[in-house]
């Protein structure tokens, strides 16, 4: 089963950036997407063979999350409760052999002015995913806005107080992962460097290769020894994101 995860940055504009050819050469049996910034019914993109779902921020042209997949779910749940509904962040397909969490993770925005928020949501979304897997195996993908070590950004003792590698968010990731979940791409490269999955438009960064990694797929333990790959597209433009892929063995 291949699965891909992408931020494209407003699905309305990635459409006309090449996204349908990057979606058919991905051929992916779940494409998810995150921040959509839009509503269903404002895109006409319906590929023949997979089922869509969409799940909305409230406010307009804001947040949002897709997800495109040839297997229909058993049930389709948006959200995580609490105070984390309008934004349009988490989606959790139910399959009959695992859970799919697709998620855009809060940005705690310049000078931290979101982290308690986002603590909020980092503890409520670990208490979730565990909840899950103490059900059956879970895949936890999309942007998930932190660079967990230093090797996953290009300049960390630069951004060590700024958003997305704060000590905070940091921590709260060795958290998750201590609770039970791999970074799958860390699984397989634990000390590849240069690998990113955003760069700034700013300063000629993709580039330069300036970027950070903060797309990730993440699994439930037990599904260690079943991850067949797992890549960064950055060949793969439209957005200031790039593509990231898990191919597994379910």
């Amino acid at each position: 089963m291949k699965l891909v995860s992408w931020n494209v940055n407003g699905f309305r504009a990635v459409l006309g950036k090449g996204f349908d050819e990057a979606f058919i050469a991905q051929d992916a049996d779940i494409f998810c997407l995150q921040e959509t910034k839009m509503k269903e019914g404002q895109a006409a993109y319906d590929p023949p063979g997979y089922t869509v779902y969409w799940h909305s921020a409230h406010r307009p042209g804001y947040s949002g999350t897709a997800v495109f997949t040839r297997e229909e779910p058993r049930q389709v749940v948006y959200g995580i409760g609490g105070d984390h509904q309008d934004e349009g962040r988490v989606m959790t397909l139910d399959y009959d052999r695992f859970y799919l969490i697709n998620a855009y993770v809060p940005n705690a925005q310049p000078e931290l002015k979101r982290l308690p928020y986002r603590m909020d949501f980092e503890d409520a979304m670990r208490s979730y995913l565990r909840s899950l897997a103490a059900d059956k195996p879970v895949i936890y993908c999309g942007d998930l806005n932190v660079a967990h070590q230093e090797i996953d950004l290009r300049h960390p003792a630069a951004n060590r107080f700024n958003p997305g590698f704060s000590d905070q968010e940091r921590a709260k990731m060795t958290e998750l992962l201590g609770a039970g979940f791999t970074d799958t791409f860390r699984h397989l490269y634990p000390d590849r460097r240069d690998a990113y999955s955003w760069w700034s438009y700013r300063s000629n960064a993709r580039a330069n290769n300036t970027g950070w990694r903060i797309d990730y797929f993440l699994v439930s333990s037990g599904l260690d020894e079943k991850i067949k790959a797992a890549t960064i597209q950055s060949q793969v433009y439209g957005s200031d994101h790039c593509p990231v892929t898990l191919e597994i063995d379910l």
